[in-house]
């Protein structure tokens, strides 16, 4: 079971936009004038399109994007007493986590567009890493996308001891129609949830089949897991 984080269990947006800006400019000298929607994305994706935005030669050697990253973590974890205070998690998020945890043979994770490290930070502020194995998870450390993130876990997973999932038993839930077509991609089923700006027309044109309002009734979020891993 794969969670994304962002908007899909809770919304720290206001905090991650400020450390975006201040690591893109200790790192290249210039100030984040331009952003770019971070639905479905990376944090490696990210850096380069607010260089190819904003005007900013970037090196594809990667240890620009390595600096940014470290940047990026020391930016969000002097922003971490803010969360709770500028972010919240989504109604229903640590019921439904709970919920699904109860279900057999169901490990969880994430696959998160953000660093391990800032994953992490924002999951614990708000109580909702309790049922969560992070150590499986796909993060936006490495310069890979979101469907390769989801390919990867399956083998991680077996590498810690958890038994390797089919593509059929692992689902992924997201509000955007950007990781429903990842989903696809890396052998997920997706199941959407209508937290974020993206609307339910567009995430079943991406391909989902089950779409819930929100994660505020676990017993919908059960049966949508259970109908999507089947």
């Amino acid at each position: 079971m794969l969670w994304n984080i962002d908007l899909t269990l809770l919304d720290v947006g206001q905090v991650m936009r400020a450390a975006y800006a201040e690591a893109f400019e200790k790192v290249t000298g210039e100030p984040l004038v331009y952003l770019t929607s971070a639905s479905g994305r990376t944090d490696s994706e990210m850096f380069f399109e607010f260089c190819a935005r904003n005007y900013v030669e970037a090196e594809p050697d990667g240890d620009t994007l390595a600096e940014f990253l470290t940047t990026l973590e020391a930016s969000f974890a002097d922003r971490k007493g803010e969360l709770r205070s500028k972010g919240r998690a989504m109604p229903g998020a640590a019921a439904s986590l709970a919920a699904v945890a109860n279900m057999p043979e169901t490990v969880q994770t994430v696959v998160s567009g953000s660093t391990r490290a800032n994953a992490r930070a924002k999951l614990e502020a708000f109580g909702l890493d309790a049922h969560l194995d992070l150590s499986i998870g796909g993060y936006g450390s490495v310069n890979y996308p979101k469907s390769s993130l989801i390919q990867s876990i399956r083998l991680h997973a077996a590498g810690e001891g958890v038994r390797p999932y089919g593509e059929n038993e692992t689902v992924f839930v997201t509000d955007s129609a950007s990781d429903v077509r990842a989903a696809l991609i890396g052998g997920a089923t997706p199941v959407a949830v209508l937290n974020g700006s993206t609307t339910e027309g567009q995430l079943r044109d991406a391909g989902v089949r089950h779409v819930l309002p929100d994660l505020g009734d676990p017993r919908a979020v059960m049966t949508a897991v259970a109908q999507a891993s089947t």
